[in-house]
């Protein structure tokens, strides 16, 4: 007899839907087959399977069992078929009488017959939407990620016995309640703020300003100097994330297995990779292309201290996912693309034991090993970043001083921040970007209009730092940035000479 039964595969950040057809024939020797490009995992299910409806009661069929997983070019991985080829095999050797056209399962099981949790659950819950199947059966512990998704029955399954008894009508399981997005939002707690921070105050607007329009930027300057701490409270200034922008980054944590006890997303990603990452690591890859940290931190924040003493090639890769906002991976087995729109924030010391041009401290670096130190950033990717600021050296009396002496919150940044990027979402509705950042030549040329005096500043600048077409965009968008922060719909002459201060000083481009 054969049964067919649906589930789903993940591939990149989408899940395609996978037909399980289960065949039991009555001549020939007892065996268990599964084909369809099963990688390791997938192949041992015949052992998970044969011990977990054993244990749950059932009778395994001593008989030739040929399970396909369908499309058949198309590499499965993973124990998530586990579930849904014992129920096709039950269905097959009659056991299970219902009918489940209308239905998608995943899950792993247990020798004992319990269901276990799987990754990607998101992006299996959002195929059902697409494809109209509206009753999925999925591990209890995926039940509410996959609750978010609307228009399907997210049903809790625990056990294959439960399974079971539902699908013959004698014990149901109840289906989960639907869940909205916006119940997983909650005041929203961090471990640094801005107010803690003292002096750096050119440092903080610098911040500020990268924070409300996602420009990258370079923190610069001597041990001690507070870059580490600046990056690490960024996140506190960040706006919240969009119901959009939600979903996007839970699907990428789902299929990389890092949600934890989270269902959702709901505050920005930090990432902050060490030094010592590799190129797989930071991109992505391996034999299954999986995604890195860039695509982790996408819309939010990829901290890279110690920006020079990554590999020159780890350091390279970055140059095209910087400009385009995702990544291509291509292997023998198919070619995958992950999102990467991420707030690059690099720091770095000016020279090897750090103290070049410190007032207080003398470097005790030669001129040779300043400049290799120096030159392991090439030019094409400092070109990439927006913002590169000196980070000077706290002084000693303001450490200590007392009273009212203390800096603004991190809420009233945010505040102003949120009004900053609620102007770009409705300046930039109907197109794919959401930040000052994403623009196009296209959209500069449309939202970016100059001031007489403002122009006249910008040429200048042009002529005299020799500045590429590259820097010459990126400062515009700068500067419309500062406008917006400025509540400002022209950019003016002072928004022009603020994003001028931000280029690198010692290098021209």
């Amino acid at each position: 007899m054969l049964a067919k039964v649906f589930s789903s595969a993940i591939v990149g950040l989408d899940a395609v839907l996978v037909e399980v057809e289960v065949d039991i024939a009555n001549q020939g020797l007892p065996s268990f087959t599964i084909v369809g490009l099963p990688d390791k995992a997938v192949d041992e299910a015949r052992e998970r399977v044969r011990s977990a409806i054993k244990n749950s009661g059932a009778d395994f069929p001593a008989k030739r069992i040929t399970v396909n997983l369908a499309p058949a070019d198309l590499p499965k991985e993973g124990p998530s078929y586990d579930l849904p080829i014992a129920i096709g095999l039950l269905i097959a050797s009659g056991q299970i009488k219902s009918t489940i056209k209308t239905m998608l399962i995943l899950g792993e099981l247990s020798l004992d017959g319990s269901v276990r949790h799987v990754n990607g659950m998101l992006s299996h819950a959002i195929l059902a939407q697409k494809n109209n199947i509206k009753n999925v059966f999925i591990p209890s512990m995926n039940a509410k990620e996959a609750a978010i998704v609307s228009d399907i029955f997210v049903y809790p399954v625990s056990s294959l016995l439960s399974f079971f008894h539902h699908l013959n009508n004698t014990i149901p399981i109840i289906p989960l309640r639907p869940t909205e997005i916006s119940d997983y939002y909650s005041d929203i707690s961090f471990d640094f703020d801005m107010k803690d921070i003292r002096g750096q105050e050119k440092a903080k607007r610098a911040i500020e300003i990268a924070a409300a329009g996602a420009h990258n930027i370079l923190l610069k300057g001597p041990p001690g100097a507070g870059k580490t701490l600046l990056a690490r409270t960024l996140p506190s200034i960040l706006p919240q994330l969009t119901m959009q922008e939600t979903m996007e980054t839970t699907k990428i944590y789902s299929i990389s297995g890092l949600l934890g006890n989270d269902t959702l997303i709901t505050n920005r990603p930090f990432r902050s990779p060490h030094h010592t990452t590799s190129h797989v690591g930071l991109i992505g890859g391996s034999s299954v292309p999986r995604p890195g940290e860039i695509s982790l931190a996408h819309r939010g924040v990829l901290f890279m201290d110690e920006f020079p003493e990554f590999q020159r090639s780890v350091l390279e890769a970055l140059r095209q996912p910087l400009e385009d906002g995702f990544v291509t991976i291509s292997r023998a087995l198919g070619r995958v693309t992950f999102p990467s729109k991420f707030m690059l924030v690099a720091a770095q010391n000016p020279c090897p034991c750090g103290y070049y041009g410190d007032s207080t401290k003398e470097c005790r670096c030669t001129a040779s090993q300043i400049a290799r130190y120096q030159k392991k950033i090439s030019g094409p990717l400092l070109d990439r970043i927006d913002i590169h600021l000196e980070v000077p050296a706290v002084k000693v009396n303001k450490l200590h001083s007392e009273g009212d002496d203390t800096g603004e919150e991190s809420e009233k940044i945010r505040q102003r921040i949120q009004k900053a990027r609620n102007k770009q979402t409705d300046r930039f509705k109907g197109t794919s970007i959401a930040t000052n950042s994403e623009m196009s030549n296209k959209h500069i040329k449309i939202f970016c209009a100059l001031q007489k005096n403002a122009n006249m500043i910008l040429s200048g600048a042009i002529s005299k730092f020799q500045l590429s077409a590259r820097s010459y965009h990126r400062i515009l968008k700068l500067a419309r940035t500062i406008a917006d922060l400025d509540n400002k719909e022209t950019i003016e002459a002072q928004h022009i000479a603020e994003a001028l201060q931000y280029r690198p000083k010692n290098i021209q481009l």
